[in-house]
Formats: structure tokens, sequence, C-alpha cells
């Protein structure tokens, strides 16, 4: 029953992460230089669409699953709520978008380094590659969030390569499942 919640709800986190991966192309394509207002209402638009997206699948996450975790309720609410106000809030769409990606990428990447301890305790030989891409999330987080000047161009190269490292990470994961059950 474990094993089925963390496949799904891993199979949820791989969807994240490729909306994740073409808002990043969106943003490494330079669309922002070329015609700033145009461009910034259509990211105002598809990250708020996304945000509810990613609410609304934790929100089935939750109802569909045996085991209701309250907290997975509440940060889907959280996102709902937070994706409307998005797409009415495009003036400061960019800076605000930038401290929460940091935030995110920086919390999955704590996240997935406690993982990766998990599997060094059950003897996995997947611990370190878990390991190095957890650091990695960790410091592009960082980077996001501490660079103010960073080129939307490098922010969106960083989604991309979030994205990818995590699917990597949960595909891991989801192969090793029955290993960290034991």
């Amino acid at each position: 029953m474990v094993e089925k919640f963390l496949k799904r709800s891993s199979w949820i986190d791989i969807i994240i992460s490729i909306i994740f991966i073409f808002f990043g192309g969106l943003l490494a394509r330079g669309l922002l230089a070329l015609k700033p207002e145009e461009t910034l209402g259509a990211i105002s638009i598809i990250l708020g669409i996304t945000i509810i997206a990613m609410g609304v699948l934790k929100l089935i996450e939750y109802f569909s699953s045996e085991v209701k975790e309250d907290y997975l309720l509440t940060f889907a609410l959280v996102l709902v709520i937070f994706g409307v106000v998005v797409l009415f809030a495009n003036n400061s769409i960019i800076a605000f978008f930038r401290v929460l990606l940091g935030i995110w990428v920086l919390v999955d990447g704590i996240m997935d380094l406690e993982t990766a301890l998990a599997w060094k305790d059950t003897k996995s030989p997947y611990w370190l590659t878990s390991l190095v891409l957890s650091i990695f999330m960790m410091f592009a987080g960082l980077l996001i969030l501490v660079n103010q000047n960073i080129v939307l161009t490098t922010m969106g190269i960083l989604i991309i390569v979030y994205g990818i490292f995590d699917i990597v990470d949960r595909i891991i994961f989801m192969k090793k499942i029955k290993d960290f059950e034991k």
C-alpha cells in the first residue's frame, strides 16, 4: 500500500518536473528579452496555470490515496490559491518567481538529501547518485535565491537542469522503493 502511494506521488512529481522543464525552456530561449511586456504576461499566465495544475494534481493525489495526509491537502490548497494570485500579479512576477523557485528547488534538494541518506542506510548503490543530485539541486536553489541579477536565460537553464535531475531522482526512487521500505 505504501509502495503504491509512493509510486503515484513520484509520478506526480515527474509531471511537475516536466512542466518546470517547459517553463525553463521558455526562459532559456530568451523570450523575455524579445518582447518583455507580452512575455511577462504570458509567463504570468503559464506560471499561474502551472501552479494551479500542481495544486489540482496534489488534490487528486490526496483524495485518491487511502492514506490521508493533512499536509498534502493544505499544500494543494495553498498552491491553487497562490496560482490564482500569480495569474493576476504579472508586474512583480519575475522577482517573486525567482524567490519562490529558489525556495522550491532548495527545499526539494534538502528532501532529496534526506532520501539519499536513507538509501545509504539501506546499502543501496544509488545513494551516491542521489546525494550528488540533491547537492546540485540545493546549490541551484541557493544560486537562484542569492543572485538577484541572475540572467533569465541562466535561470531557465537551471530550471531545466533541476527538472531533469528531479526526474532521474524520482525514477531511481521508484525503482528502489522496496529497498526503502525494509
